[in-house]
């Protein structure tokens, strides 16, 4: 007579997401019992809220300008226009091509037991979802981060819209005011203001996106001003919203100045907090406002629980990344002792912008942080002839090497830059040198083609 199991299941995945779908597939195969909490949409933020509704509308919006400016080629170009619900229910095909939100039979049939509620520890080997309980050996927690409520004087009775309340709505704003210029931020600004919004973006720090190369965060500034007609504000506060009519006065320091904006509403880009309101104490793992504390391997204080995404409090937001620790949480759950730490060193950043800026491996900032030796090297788009069979200038690739010669950071800022940056991930995961970089054969009138020369420049 068979034992009854001790619990009621292997693994408990709590969220749908890149965080934790992998891991619950991958232990699921290995034929344990796997069930998997969701208390929102399936597949979580990145295919239902994020990243494919926001780059599906920038595919269109990006077409939308290239027609508009095709007259410089000889196309008659005079009527172009666009339909805004038209185009919502483009965006709308590209969430269901993904199938995310319906992946919940996919789950059943790989035998992985769905669960829709929201999760809450009762002890550490113990949750309760909609009044009831299931326990678990293991456990991974995936459940991301949203948008926070900044800490602006009346943001708590006038709140900001966030990218997903600003995809859900039916019209265009006229005008709206952004609070953040990172990567989401600069890709809404330009999505909207391609399709006629009055753009304002506001950055607390002295440049756009400040994670990135310098050069990258002030040219798209330049890109943003001159083509879209964007507003942009670096070392600016906000510091209060309103309620003025059906509209919001904005309020914000810059340079030692105080300001006001009225504008149709106002869209927050910046700052994500963990999802974390899930009774950990309970389950005795430890966490800050600012996420989960995991060790190498991606455990917690409670060594029998994992968590991966942007619960973690990383702020990286890259559903790639949340993808390697999903599945490194699984190689450590099905590991007799966990031994598998991530990889990042060769994780790859894209902006999905016109052009496209992706980055892979160290910044500049990041080596003068760590006191290295490097060399570096910057070439402009304008040194391949690509860049005159289609007109377009603004970009560059800057590349970066340890003193020996050996890559280990790049960025690309150019038309298809996500499609180039793997061969920068590449060259930095196996430790290539600029001059094999350089000595490898890219083909004639390809964007690449600024990678050899840009490695040429440091060998």
């Amino acid at each position: 007579m068979s034992r009854k199991p001790k619990y009621d299941f292997d693994l408990i995945v709590i969220g749908s997401g890149a965080g934790g779908s992998a891991a619950a597939s991958l232990v699921a195969r290995n034929d344990r019992r796997v069930a998997i909490v969701e208390s929102d949409t399936f597949g979580g933020n990145s295919p239902n809220y994020g990243d494919v509704p926001i780059k599906a509308l920038l595919h269109a919006t990006h077409l939308y300008d290239q027609a508009r400016a095709g007259s410089r080629f000889g196309l008659r170009t005079n009527t172009i226009g666009f339909n805004y619900p038209s185009l919502l229910s483009w965006k709308d095909s590209a969430i269901k091509r993904t199938g995310a939100g319906g992946n919940r039979g996919y789950y059943d049939d790989s035998g992985i037991t769905t669960i829709k509620g929201s999760a809450h520890f009762l002890s550490p080997h113990e949750i309760s979802v909609n009044r009831k309980q299931y326990s678990s050996e293991k456990f991974l927690i995936a459940t991301g981060a949203d948008w926070k409520l900044p800490n602006i004087v009346g943001a708590d009775v006038s709140p900001p819209l966030t990218p997903r309340d600003l995809l859900d709505h039916k019209r265009l704003p006229k005008s709206l005011y952004i609070i953040g210029g990172g990567t989401t931020g600069v890709e809404m600004a330009q999505t909207m203001a391609s399709l006629g919004v009055k753009v304002t973006i506001a950055e607390i720090a002295s440049r756009l996106l400040p994670d990135y190369e310098t050069e990258a965060g002030e040219l798209m500034a330049k890109i943003l001003h001159s083509r879209h007609d964007v507003k942009v504000l670096t070392q600016a506060r906000t510091v209060a919203i309103e309620n003025e009519n059906v509209a919001k006065r904005v309020t914000y320091n810059r340079g030692g100045h105080e300001h006001t904006l009225r504008v149709d509403n106002v869209l927050i880009c910046a700052g994500r907090q963990p999802n974390i309101d899930l009774g950990l104490e309970n389950a005795e793992v430890e966490y800050t406002d600012r996420g989960i504390t995991v060790n190498q391997f991606l455990q917690t204080s409670a060594k029998h629980i994992f968590a991966a995404g942007d619960v973690l409090g990383d702020d990286t937001g890259h559903t790639h990344t949340a993808l390697l620790q999903s599945r490194a949480v699984a190689h450590n759950i099905l590991s007799k002792k966990p031994n598998l730490s991530p990889d990042y060193s060769a994780t790859p950043h894209v902006i999905f912008t016109h052009p496209a800026i992706a980055s892979v491996g160290l910044t500049e900032d990041d080596c003068h942080r760590r006191d290295l030796r490097i060399k570096k090297a910057l070439v402009p788009l304008s040194v391949i002839a690509r860049s005159n069979t289609s007109d377009y200038h603004d970009g560059f690739v800057k590349l970066i090497t340890d003193k020996r010669g050996v890559l280990i950071g790049g960025t690309i800022m150019a038309p298809e830059a996500g499609e180039a940056i793997h061969e920068l991930a590449l060259a930095i995961k196996h430790h290539i040198t600029a001059e094999q970089l350089a000595d490898t054969p890219h083909a004639f009138l390809t964007w690449a083609e600024a990678v050899r020369i840009c490695a040429s420049k440091i060998s």
